[in-house]
């Protein structure tokens, strides 16, 4: 009787209970190279875009005359508004709140950008009016060629506060 309980227990209920635990070490390894390959891609920098060219990171806003002065007129591609300022000059500014990177709106009636995550308030020029932001809205440099305003949204200028500097002016004008 030993014998047949020996046989039962080597027999095929054996050979089923390895083929099961071959299976879940093989679920386990697949479960952890999946775990490895999110991780290892998580932890990795992006590599820019290879399609990325000048022409692509390069937003035409349209004719200098197109943008009355004294308004601001938001681009959705590009994540930025083009402020035409009293003096004719142009200035994009991101749309990005440097306090916690909310998505700061344009209100009209009031003529400022406000927050409305953290209540910053910023003038045309993206000047703080109201903190917690640390320091004015950021920009990307404006270039008007042949009486069209070009904006280059890739690289976006940190700075402190507005300077007179910042602004790009239609030549001739």
């Amino acid at each position: 009787m030993a014998e047949q309980q020996n046989d039962k227990g080597s027999g095929p209920g054996q050979s089923r209970r390895s083929l099961l635990n071959k299976i879940w070490v093989g679920l386990g390894l697949v479960v952890l190279v999946e775990l490895v390959w999110l991780v290892v891609s998580f932890l990795r920098p992006r590599r820019p875009s290879t399609e990325q060219d000048n022409e692509s990171t390069v937003v035409l806003a349209g004719s200098a005359e197109g943008f009355d002065r004294n308004s601001v007129t938001a681009f959705p591609r590009g994540q930025f508004y083009l402020a035409r300022l009293e003096d004719g000059g142009f200035l994009a500014i991101s749309r990005k709140c440097t306090h916690l990177g909310c998505t700061v709106p344009w209100l009209e009636e009031e003529k400022r950008f406000a927050c409305p995550c953290h209540g910053s308030t910023f003038d045309i020029t993206g000047n703080v009016i109201h903190a917690p932001a640390p320091r004015a809205l950021d920009l990307f440099p404006v270039a008007i060629e042949n009486n069209v305003v070009k904006v280059n949204t890739v690289k976006r200028i940190k700075r402190n506060e507005f300077q007179a500097s910042q602004v790009a002016y239609v030549k001739g004008t």
